[in-house]
């Protein structure tokens, strides 16, 4: 299970170009079960993006978003829709996004940010990863994680490093960025690819809070009763 969260409607709305047409999809699994998912987020995310000037096209919630090859099939139930849609709003883990991502050729945004807890992750059948960093970023680099594809998990470019499209860290490993800058050109939004993204709160990414480890013995001195 990972544990997600909806991003404020500020956020959401800075991704999308003036009148854009919106299909948005919700995950009826983990999301659902942290009320950042299922028909409650899709109506949520539908009112916020109609009353802005954004009209929906339409929308679905899945059992589940992080399976690539249900998701294609779930979508090509409505591909109708989707194809109307000039972008596609995806409440759900950065797993589902990317998920989503990989089987549609337009813009994939997420609604959710995916919050760590404990060191404990879920797992799924699929080659998508989430590093689960508390401020999701997907919606500038064409739905594909630079935290996870990257083994530098650099946020702004590639490093200058890879040679031929090859990872200079692993060799034989296709580049992160290189991946992320095809697939912005191909879905038409290198203009995301330049967008300024300030650093990020890295303590949202630690797996044990600051507050929890006060010793080098925290996991044998802590209790229940501290919180």
């Amino acid at each position: 299970m990972l544990v997600s969260t909806l991003k404020p409607k500020e956020e959401i709305l800075g991704y999308l170009r003036d009148g854009e047409r919106i299909f948005v999809v919700a995950c009826g699994g983990c999301a659902e079960v942290c009320e950042a998912g299922g028909e409650k987020a899709l109506e949520e995310l539908r009112s916020t993006l109609e009353t802005s000037g954004h009209p929906v096209v339409g929308g679905k919630a899945f059992p589940f978003l992080c399976n690539k090859a249900l998701v294609g099939i779930g979508l090509s139930r409505v591909s109708g829709k989707v194809e109307e849609a000039d972008a596609v709003l995806v409440a759900a883990c950065g797993v589902g996004v990317q998920a989503v991502a990989a089987v549609l050729e337009k813009p994939v945004f997420p609604a959710s940010n995916t919050l760590t807890y404990g060191a404990f992750q879920g797992i799924w059948p699929s080659e998508e990863r989430c590093a689960r960093c508390g401020e999701c970023i997907l919606a500038y680099t064409g739905g594909i994680c630079p935290l996870t594809v990257c083994p530098k998990g650099l946020l702004h470019g590639p490093c200058g490093g890879s040679y031929q499209g090859e990872c200079e860290v692993e060799k034989g490993r296709p580049c992160g960025w290189q991946k992320i800058y095809d697939r912005l050109a191909k879905i038409g939004r290198l203009d995301l690819f330049m967008r300024f993204k300030p650093p990020k709160d890295r303590q949202k990414e630690l797996d044990v809070p600051l507050s929890r480890r006060k010793s080098i013995f925290w996991a044998l001195e802590y209790t229940e009763e501290e919180e």
